[in-house]
């Protein structure tokens, strides 16, 4: 179990859910708490000053040995990403975080670390699984194989996977890794082009509400299907599974309630009460056609799955997002672009 005497780095801790970790960390008493992002501190979704706060490139090795030095646990979630829209657009930049990962094991190789905890991603999992719409439709584990992932991003994270693996067989790393199935919350990026859908919608929403212009442009058909994970069940489960000393394979993290972008447009029209004129871009960027989590595994592992209902979760998402929208719009100012970020 973890304990409040270790210490623990959050690896890309700048970013939209290491954040979080962070300040949960600190509000369980946590006392030496690691940040590291590449991104200057002023660009963080969080900044949090009883943490060590460190700007780092972890790309390079040096780096991470200068991360991981001293600490007892490795929280690894810096990589490269964002929503639909650049992840298919920035193939070679995803592909790049393999080096994160990589110099982050073989820095906790050589310095001793006890633990290390790898955010993987559903995009893992193979594309000929993902062609049906229907809501019915959930991935299991086995899924992943035989090998056809998102192509870039989920090559990425499947091979860093492996990476884990065999450096828990070869090296004894204790390693652990969640897939992650769109995590969503406040404090995150909710345009600028990384954005995920449930920030874009809420923005959506809220730009036609302020505007007075009824109407949202939604990327495909609104067909398509996905299960999104609050971002307070992502961090449990992050907990459960690096305390784990009886799973050690890639397990599922993610909400299994299943719903169409569509039907995530009319929790979010219920939230803003509104209803709005739908405009579907056929050509814009739209992912698989279903990749919804199954959780049989993490409940029979945990005895737990991530159980926010989206309605309560996208309530405060949608608050939260209106509250940094509205002031912009004040003597009809146009919102700024807000700052991209990683995860």
């Amino acid at each position: 179990m973890l304990n409040t005497n270790q210490s623990v780095v959050v690896a890309g801790g700048g970013g939209f859910i290491g954040g979080h970790l962070v300040a949960d960390l600190l509000r369980k008493g946590f006392k030496k708490v690691r940040c590291v992002d590449v991104k200057p501190v002023e660009k963080w979704y969080q900044v949090h000053k009883e943490a060590d706060n460190i700007v780092a490139d972890l790309n390079l090795l040096d780096e991470c040995r200068r991360t991981v030095k001293g600490t007892d646990v490795v929280i690894n979630l810096a990589c490269n990403m964002g929503g639909m829209g650049f992840i298919e657009n920035n193939k070679g930049l995803c592909m790049i975080s393999v080096l994160i990962n990589t110099h982050l094991l073989m820095a906790a190789r050589e310095l001793g670390n006890q633990r290390f905890f790898y955010a993987s991603s559903a995009c893992v999992y193979n594309g000929d699984k993902q062609k049906d719409k229907s809501t019915s439709v959930f991935l299991k584990e086995e899924d992943a194989y035989p090998a056809l992932p998102e192509d870039g991003y989920g090559w990425e994270k499947l091979f860093s996977e492996r990476m884990c693996r065999h450096f828990r067989e070869d090296y004894k790393i204790n390693t652990r890794v969640a897939r992650f199935h769109n995590v969503y919350g406040p404090s995150g990026t909710f345009e600028g082009g990384r954005e995920k859908a449930p920030a874009a919608m809420c923005r959506k929403v809220i730009e036609a509400k302020l505007t007075g212009k009824h109407e949202i442009e939604i990327w495909g058909d609104g067909q398509q299907t996905r299960s999104f994970m609050y971002v307070d069940d992502c961090l449990k489960g992050i907990y459960k599974i690096t305390e784990s000393d009886t799973w050690w394979d890639p397990i599922n993290l993610g909400s299994s309630e299943g719903v169409t972008i569509n039907q995530l447009a009319s929790v979010v029209e219920d939230i803003a009460g509104v209803k709005l004129k739908r405009n579907y871009n056929l050509d814009a960027p739209k992912g698989v056609n279903g990749r919804n989590s199954d959780n049989a595994l993490i409940q029979k592992v945990f005895g737990w799955e991530p159980d926010t209902k989206l309605r309560d979760g996208m309530e405060k998402t949608y608050k939260w997002i209106y509250d940094q929208m509205a002031p912009r719009y004040a003597g009809g100012k146009k919102p700024a672009m807000a700052m991209a970020g990683a995860h």
